[in-house]
């Protein structure tokens, strides 16, 4: 059976969501994807905040971890990320692991719709997320210094 690279960066990031929508997710990898930053262009009604997604910016990199999916969970994840309703679209990414390999995987890209807060609930999830997943201490800094809303 085939399987799937995924470079998750936002709440997916949390293992027991992982778990929950992709029951046949390992992780394989901590990684960081260069030339992008993170941002919130999204509103979800359904969180009712700004959620996560990889804006250019060649200065800058996103790190996350890198699930290895079977094909029913990939579709299972386009389901929750609303691909094909104008949500995310997938975008092949090669991020770099800290072991020095390189990993092509696939990410989700918003259709942007502008900038909006996370709440302190969701953000507070993905930090939780990249504690878990032992992502750069500055990274973690990074996310912890972010506005939030309520």
């Amino acid at each position: 059976m085939s399987r799937l690279l995924y470079f998750a960066y936002g709440s997916n990031l949390d293992y027991n969501q992982m778990r929950r929508r992709c029951p046949g997710a390992k992780v394989v990898s901590r990684a960081k994807l260069p030339g992008f930053r993170l941002a919130f262009t999204r509103f979800s009604g359904t969180r009712r905040c700004g959620v996560a997604d990889i804006i250019e910016s060649a200065q800058d990199a996103v790190e996350g971890v890198v699930y290895s999916i079977g094909q029913e969970d990939a579709e299972r994840l386009d389901r929750f990320e609303g691909v094909g309703q104008a949500c995310y679209d997938r975008i092949d990414v090669s991020v770099f692991c800290p072991d020095g390999q390189t990993l092509n995987a696939f990410a989700y890209k918003a259709r942007e719709q502008g900038e909006f807060l996370p709440s302190r609930a969701y953000l507070n999830q993905i930090i939780d997320g990249a504690r878990r997943h032992r992502l750069s201490p500055e990274y973690i800094a990074m996310l912890e210094a972010l506005q939030a809303d309520r």
